[in-house]
């Protein structure tokens, strides 16, 4: 295999990070800043760690211009506790039975994250798929004219970014005006950060910390503060986000060391110019990839044009009989963690933040002489 610096992980998570996030990390590991303690022994309400996640608050909120009236909470389990959360939190919100008790809530199904998240809030509430692509294998996002949203629906759920089938939403979906002002609920995890958002736009935003902003273990949850206060009573106390919110995120230890290295990625994107910047060279990578699997019958990406994820490219080579060939000699290459989910198959890129295009250009490099080997 190459040499470590040679190697790039297209990995969907846990992904790639920064190297010099990486190597930061590493030279503080022992004594932050003259602490004499490394992040992980701190005590979370002690003053050095109160001053790594302040500034890591305000930096992402800074990052994405996120308005007074939200708070950003930094909370455990991933984006799969939320499917539960969520809905423990917001279900009860326009519930004709009352505020103790569960309503209707609005999904749409664009992959196996939506599934997923459908599945879990029907544990909970009672679930309006209002839309799928599930009959066209997920290859596309649903026309918001098709869309069959509730008057009364405590909120509108849906995936922006499938990172398994590769689908994005490239446009925010207004739907107040058909459901009577319910609020959109946005799972995030594998493109927030990479692309600017009217956070104003949406009532809740969320995700998993392991694809854009560090290593898993932490989750960021950005929610306008008329929707706390509403949580079920059967909501566990630490997933309750009024209580988390006026705790500042400390109701319980949190997960002390994600947020620090989530803190260094957010000084690595202010560094790189913020995120429009950072948007830019993402158009600029899933271009170029898409650009050669476009120019050949060898490959296929099989995503509707209008809605393919810039982070997440899935592609298939024409003869699958040759996949295990192409993953030993991208290995090789030091392109590495180019397979496909098991429930797709095929191959798929991981294009975050941290890949930058001198990777996405070696997979094309490798691509090309691929073809002309085996085509």
């Amino acid at each position: 295999m190459a040499n470590a610096d040679m190697v790039y992980n297209f990995s969907a998570g846990p992904a790639v990070l920064p190297k010099e996030v990486l190597q930061q990390a590493a030279n503080e590991m022992l004594d932050w800043h003259g602490s004499g303690m490394s992040v992980m022994e701190m005590s979370h309400r002690g003053k050095e760690y109160m001053s790594i996640i302040e500034a890591a608050l305000a930096d992402v909120r800074a990052l994405m211009n996120i308005p007074s009236n939200y708070k950003v909470l930094f909370l455990q389990g991933g984006a799969i506790a939320e499917n539960a959360i969520i809905p423990m939190n917001l279900a009860a919100l326009r519930s004709p039975a009352g505020k103790h008790e569960a309503g209707v809530a609005d999904y749409i199904n664009t992959g196996s994250w939506s599934t997923k998240s459908i599945k879990e809030a029907g544990r909970y509430c009672s679930v309006n798929v209002a839309a799928s692509s599930a009959d066209h294998k997920f290859s596309s996002i649903p026309a918001r004219a098709d869309w069959k949203l509730s008057r009364n629906a405590a909120y509108v759920h849906i995936c922006s970014n499938e990172t398994i089938d590769g689908v994005e939403y490239q446009y925010t979906p207004e739907v107040a005006a058909d459901t009577d002002g319910a609020p959109l609920v946005a799972d995030m995890s594998s493109h927030i950060l990479s692309r600017e958002v009217d956070v104003s736009q949406y009532g809740v935003i969320y995700g998993g910390a392991q694809k854009n902003i560090g290593p898993a273990g932490v989750t960021i949850v950005i929610v306008r503060e008329d929707l706390l206060g509403h949580a079920l009573p059967f909501c566990p106390s630490a997933f309750d986000w009024k209580i988390v919110a006026d705790n500042d995120s400390m109701y319980n230890t949190p997960p002390t060391y994600a947020i620090y290295i989530a803190g260094l990625v957010f000084q690595w994107i202010k560094r790189q110019g913020g995120v429009a910047a950072l948007e830019a060279r993402n158009i600029a990578k899933a271009e170029l990839l898409y650009g050669y699997l476009d120019s050949t019958d060898f490959y296929s990406n099989r995503i509707a044009a209008d809605c393919r994820s810039r982070m997440n490219v899935p592609f298939f080579l024409r003869d699958e009989a040759l996949n295990d060939t192409f993953l030993a000699g991208a290995k090789e290459r030091g392109l590495l963690q180019l397979k496909g989910h098991k429930s797709v198959g095929g191959m798929r890129a991981s294009i975050y933040n941290a890949m930058p295009i001198e990777g996405v250009q070696a997979l094309v490099d490798y691509l090309k002489d691929f073809e002309q080997q085996h085509g």
